[in-house]
């Protein structure tokens, strides 16, 4: 039996025996360790966003913040909308399936449905987004991005064996949101299902497309004179259906940041709001009907504070408009980012996107699309769809997320980060409504202003390798045999959805229900949905619904890009010369002396110009310029470096290069290093260019390939 005195020895904490540090303490240790070199310039990393991330964080960075006391699923919601986050529910595995027919579509859900998929993302095409049949398009917008739908019967086809009282579905319909809600709610009739036990989205994001594509199929005005009826009638007939989506993904290709990203997104919300308040829709019939979807990048700390911080300001943006407190829950969608996924080493895309997902669900997502290693590539296949529906699997049933309700929640770091995204946020967000709100500021070109500047930095940090893209411009492996995408005959495609639609049109008798869908009225929906079961294509209701009336707004469209596109251009050139010479470009490294002289910065210039797919003749070292010279041009390789130490090089670049250059004129010189004091006499006798940490490498490699006749 213990003693008193030993029960209560036990009982102090441990850490009471070591004496507290200071953070004084602390900081003159880390001076000590920089010998004189700045804290803030080593130490402090500024992100894209303006925001300086400390490399400690400590009780006094959150001592004065707001909500940082608050629980989940109260008000204002910075740590979730629900009381017990995922442990009742986890977020929907909601896999986009990017096929091309509804046939197609429906044998992949189908399949993965039974594969743990819970919800159907259904992704159209471009002819179906912008309200067209498959016979009154282009051919090269029928299965463009997505599927093809014309007709209920082309639904009903896409999603045979779902139930829609069971299974949640999620169509982002752009301007085509009235048509294709009344073909669903057409469908679920049809099946003799219940529309209020239907959950999910049909929703329409006219700012949204505006943004995308710099232009709508009618005014804006017309767009919400659609988005007011199809949401009040999904407020008293299906309440479970959300009918605005508000992207971040426009924004986020683009190259914006993640403060940029919601910032324009709750600027949209709110043109959003006031338009359907103006229509006789107040905020609480409006908010619960809008579905965010962001992007998630590959910070994982700023994308877990952002979503924290989304949540937060939209309490209190809908609170401003009166919301009660249901109506301040703000409903996420998110997706892994297309920015930063490459074609090269297309398998690091499953590390890329796990890391991003992982944000997405500690950040407390509602719903999640993993994208497939391969889907900048090709439809994606039956194995990486699997690999990327495991990876939800595997956070929630492996790594156990779901038992801790927002598992970030008390971290100084992540505390402090969320209060700086929400503070950066809410100061873009305001210069946005001093224009007038988002369809003001698309029209000036404000947001796309940003944008650029910021997707110039990312561009020039990019070309000079600051920032990574493994496998592409740093660690490529040039061995690997890129996967290759199957070709596509759009006149084939649309001649086949052309015939399958012509029986449908034959036997259509909407002629009345569209006449009088076309005349308006109070019960505008209705007659949709009544003109779709009646046989009207979602071409002819889009029509009658006067969705293209109005004068068309214009801006310029924030161009869709990934970051790593530039590099790959050089892969992509690499391999045309290898498919009409028959052999990749060569380019010869002149290493001089023993191999620990030489070696440091050989590997260096072969992964550097690796990045270009050029084949590197790693030699053994040379004794003399003389036979490095001699071994370079018995090669026949229109390029040469120089690898050696910059103590060496005033003996040995002058010699090496003006033999190299008068045997062969045209042969590129380039010096493994930067040494900076003979860069001037380096390039006087010859050298073309210098490879170096920090070199523009993005640059340097455009320019050889055009002396190496690899590019015109």
């Amino acid at each position: 039996m213990s003693k008193p005195y030993e029960r209560e020895q036990a009982a102090t904490p441990l850490f009471s025996e070591f004496p507290a540090t200071t953070y004084e303490a602390w900081r003159q240790a880390i001076d000590k360790m920089l010998k004189g070199a700045p804290f803030e310039k080593k130490l402090v990393t500024q992100t894209y966003e303006g925001i300086d991330l400390q490399p400690l964080y400590r009780q006094a960075d959150i001592d004065n913040l707001p909500c940082t006391d608050s629980l989940p699923g109260f008000p204002p919601y910075l740590r979730g909308a629900e009381p017990l986050g995922y442990k009742l529910k986890p977020w929907d595995v909601c896999q986009e399936l990017s096929y091309r027919t509804p046939g197609e579509f429906n044998q992949a859900l189908r399949a993965d449905l039974e594969r743990g998929q819970n919800a159907v993302n259904l992704v159209l095409d471009k002819a179906t987004l912008a309200g067209l049949d498959a016979d009154q398009a282009e051919p090269d917008a029928v299965g463009q991005g997505g599927v093809s739908l014309s007709s209920l019967e082309d639904l009903k086809q896409a999603l045979d064996g779902v139930d829609l009282e069971q299974t949640p579905i999620f169509i982002q319909s752009d301007s085509a949101a009235l048509p294709i809600a009344a073909l669903l709610a057409g469908l679920v009739r049809q099946q003799g299902k219940d529309l209020r036990k239907l959950r999910g989205a049909v929703s329409m994001d006219p700012l949204g497309v505006l943004a995308r594509d710099g232009a709508l199929p009618g005014s804006l005005d017309s767009a919400y004179d659609a988005m007011a009826p199809l949401t009040g009638w999904a407020r008293i007939n299906a309440p479970q259906l959300q009918t605005i989506g508000v992207q971040g993904h426009p924004y986020h290709n683009g190259g914006a940041t993640a403060t940029q990203e919601l910032a324009f997104a709750l600027a949209a919300a709110v043109e959003y709001l006031r338009a359907l308040q103006a229509r006789g829709l107040d905020v609480d019939a409006a908010a619960p009907g809008i579905r965010f979807a962001f992007s998630l990048g590959s910070n994982i700390f700023m994308e877990i504070a952002r979503m924290r911080a989304a949540r937060m300001l939209w309490a209190k943006i809908v609170k401003a408009f009166g919301g009660s407190e249901d109506s301040q829950k703000m409903a996420i969608h998110a997706r892994t980012s297309a920015w930063n996924k490459t074609v090269y080493d297309p398998y690091v895309n499953m590390l890329r996107a796990t890391t991003e997902a992982f944000a997405g669900v500690v950040g407390g997502c509602d719903s999640l699309h993993i994208g497939p290693f391969d889907e900048v590539i090709r439809t994606p296949d039956e194995f990486s769809r699997r690999i990327a529906r495991n990876v939800h699997i595997i956070l929630r049933e492996e790594c156990n997320i779901p038992r801790t309700v927002d598992p970030a929640g008390g971290s100084w770091y992540v505390e402090a980060l969320t209060d700086a995204v929400a503070r950066k946020t809410w100061e873009l967000f305001q210069a946005v409504e001093k224009q007038g709100g988002l369809g003001q500021a698309l029209q000036a070109g404000f947001p796309q202003q940003q944008i650029t500047e910021v997707a110039a930095q990312r561009a020039a940090n990019a070309a000079r390798r600051r920032d990574i893209f493994v496998g592409v411009n740093m660690y490529a492996n040039v061995k690997e045999t890129p996967l290759a995408a199957p070709p596509a005959d759009a006149i084939a495609l649309q001649s086949q959805r052309i015939r399958e639609l012509a029986p449908h049109r034959a036997a259509a008798t909407a002629a009345d229900a569209l006449k009088q869908l076309a005349q308006g009225g109070a019960n505008l929906m209705e007659a949709a949905i009544a003109a779709a079961a009646q046989g009207a294509t979602l071409g002819e209701l889009a029509t009658a619904l006067g969705t293209g009336a109005g004068v068309k707004p214009a801006a310029a469209p924030i161009p869709a890009h990934r970051g790593a596109e530039p590099f790959e251009a050089l892969r992509k050139a690499a391999e045309a010369y290898v498919a009409c010479t028959g052999a990749p470009p060569k380019v010869f490294l002149a290493n001089m002396g023993p191999f620990a002289q030489h070696k440091a910065r050989a590997d260096f210039a072969r992964g550097f110009l690796e990045v270009a797919a050029f084949d590197v003749i790693y030699s053994d070292g040379f004794d003399s310029p003389e036979q490095a010279a001699d071994a370079a041009l018995a090669a026949g390789a229109p390029a040469v470096v120089i690898c050696s130490t910059d103590a060496t090089y005033p003996d040995l670049v002058p010699v090496l290069t003006q033999r190299l250059k008068s045997a062969s004129p045209k042969v590129a010189v380039l010096v493994a290093g930067y040494p900076k004091e003979h860069v001037a006499a380096f390039k006087a006798a010859g050298v073309d260019d210098f490879i170096y940490t920090g070199a523009n490498c993005l640059e340097l490699l455009r320019n050889l390939q055009q002396k190496t006749g690899v590019t015109a």
